[in-house]
């Protein structure tokens, strides 16, 4: 296998991991999660929090499964859009919170960005996460 191939291989795989585990972690401290949604002003909390895991969890699962990998990293996109949006909205906070909510919204621009790559790649060389 290429240096290419390991490479893809393994942002792949890390890529999903980061989204694996929180969506799993959504259902375990649901109470912590419906906290910081409500903290935020998000409304249909009771809605979104399960949707917000299972679509994290069943992404997650296609990416890691090397299946559907393109469509599987627009929907993660996607979600970082509206995540940063709704809860990472550092405008609205002053002080080590403004700060701290400033990091996770850039930090996210930095996955999403991440997200994007591997979608270009798996829609343009579909063969080069195949291992060999």
């Amino acid at each position: 296998m290429s240096m290419e191939k390991y490479a893809i291989n393994t942002g792949r795989i890390l890529l999903a991991v980061y989204f694996l585990l929180p969506g799993i972690l959504k259902f375990i401290s649901w109470d912590l999660h419906i906290g910081l949604m409500e903290k935020h002003g998000m409304p249909f909390v009771t809605i979104l929090l399960p949707l917000a895991a299972l679509i994290q969890i069943s992404t997650s699962c296609l990416i890691l499964a090397n299946r559907y990998v393109t469509e599987a990293a627009m929907v993660l996109a996607a979600m970082i859009i509206a995540i940063n949006i709704s809860l990472h909205d550092f405008w609205n906070y002053s002080g080590i919170e403004g700060a701290h909510e400033l990091q996770n919204f850039v930090k996210n621009l930095g996955i999403m960005g991440g997200l994007l790559v591997l979608a270009g790649f798996s829609y343009n060389k579909p063969d080069i996460t195949k291992p060999v």
